[in-house]
C-alpha cells in the first residue's frame, strides 16, 4: 500500500509537472543554479534499464559497455570486483523517471528499486535504493550516486542490534545496541602502543581520575599517580597483541560507551617468569571520552 501511494503521488506530480512544463529548482551552487527542472528523454531511462539487466546478468563488461570511457576508467576495477565477490544480483527498479536540468544537455535518471544480493560466502542482503543515473548526450552514463536503506531482515549492516540486559532492571534494559565513533578504537590502539612502550605517562593519558580496575581474580584497584609512577617497575618488556576491538553503546543514551577488546598479553617479568594470558577486556569511556573502569577475563594459552 505504501509503495502504491508512492507511485500515485508520483503520477500526479508527473501529470502537474506536465502542465507546468517545468518544475522544481536546481538547488547545487553550480552553472545551473536556479533552474527548473524538465522532463528528460525515454531513451536514457532504456539506456539504464539496459545496464541494470547486465548487472542482474553479472555481465560485468556488458554493463560497462553502457558508461562513459571517464566511467569505466573510474570505476571499471571496482565493478569487476563487486561482481567477483557475489553469486547473485537482483536489482527490480519500481520507479524510473528521467529529468533535466533547463539548459543542461544531459538527462538524470531518478531511479527507485529493491535490491537483493547474495555473496560467494553465502551472506544475503536486500535492501531499497534510491539512485540518480546521469546519462550524457552520447547516451552513455556519466556519473552514479546513490542511497541505501537495509531491510530489518538482514542478516548483517543493520545500524542496530543485540540487546543490553544489564546487572539489574533498568530503563536502559531491553535496548538495542549500536556502533559508536567518538575515536574509542583509535584510542585502545594507541593506548595498547603505549602499554608495550611501558610508557606509563602515555598511558596513563587515556584515562579519568581515580579509574577503577576490576581484575580477573574479582580484586578491585584504583588508578592512582602512585600507581602509575610504579606500574611497569617488574617489567622487562610486554606483548599486548589484540585480537578484536568492538565500541559500542546503548540506542539513545548518551554518549558513554563500552569496548570490548580481546587480546593476548604476554608480560616477561625482570625475575624471569612469564605471564602469558588471552584476555577480554571491556573498557568503559564516559561522555569526555576518557576511561574510568577496565574490567578483566582472562584464560591460558592453549598448549
Amino acid at each position: 500500500m505504501k509503495n502504491i501511494l508512492i507511485i500515485l503521488i508520483l503520477f500526479c506530480g508527473t501529470v502537474q509537472a506536465q502542465k507546468l512544463k517545468s518544475a522544481g529548482m536546481w538547488m547545487n551552487n553550480d552553472e545551473f543554479k536556479g533552474q527548473p527542472m524538465v522532463f528528460g528523454e525515454d531513451e536514457a531511462m532504456q539506456t539504464v534499464l539496459a545496464s541494470i539487466e547486465a548487472y542482474n546478468s553479472g555481465d560485468v563488461e556488458k554493463e560497462l559497455s553502457f558508461y562513459a570511457k571517464e566511467m569505466q576508467d573510474k570505476s571499471g576495477n571496482a565493478l569487476r570486483e563487486w561482481h567477483a565477490q557475489t553469486s547473485s544480483l537482483k536489482m527490480t527498479p519500481w520507479v524510473m523517471i528521467p529529468v533535466k536540468i533547463k539548459g543542461d544537455e544531459r538527462t538524470q535518471v531518478l531511479t527507485w528499486s529493491i535490491e537483493e544480493r547474495e555473496w560467494n560466502n553465502g551472506s544475503k542482503q536486500k535492501q531499497n535504493l534510491m539512485e540518480v543515473f546521469v546519462v550524457n548526450n552520447d547516451g552513455k552514463i556519466s556519473d552514479f550516486v546513490q542511497w541505501s536503506r537495509n531491510y530489518p531482515t538482514n542478516e548483517f549492516g543493520l545500524s542496530l542490534g543485540g540487546k543490553f540486559f544489564g546487572k539489574t532492571k533498568s530503563d536502559y534494559t531491553g535496548r538495542k545496541l549500536v556502533f559508536s565513533n567518538r575515536g574509542e578504537t583509535e584510542k585502545i590502539e594507541q593506548l595498547i602502543e603505549a602499554y608495550n612502550a611501558l610508557d606509563s605517562n602515555k598511558c596513563k593519558s587515556f584515562f579519568a581520575e581515580n579509574s577503577v580496575l576490576e581484575t580477573a581474580d574479582g580484586s578491585s584497584i584504583t588508578f592512582t599517580d602512585e600507581m602509575w609512577d610504579s606500574i611497569f617497575d617488574n617489567f622487562s618488556s610486554v606483548e599486548w597483541t589484540p585480537y578484536s576491538i568492538v565500541p559500542l553503546k546503548i540506542y539513545n543514551t548518551d554518549p558513554a560507551s563500552g569496548v570490548t577488546v580481546t587480546a593476548r598479553e604476554i608480560r616477561n617479568m625482570k625475575d624471569g617468569t612469564v605471564w602469558d594470558k588471552e584476555m577480554v577486556e571491556q573498557f568503559y569511556f564516559n561522555v569526555e571520552g576518557k576511561i574510568t573502569r577496565v574490567v578483566q577475563f582472562e584464560r591460558n594459552v592453549s598448549k
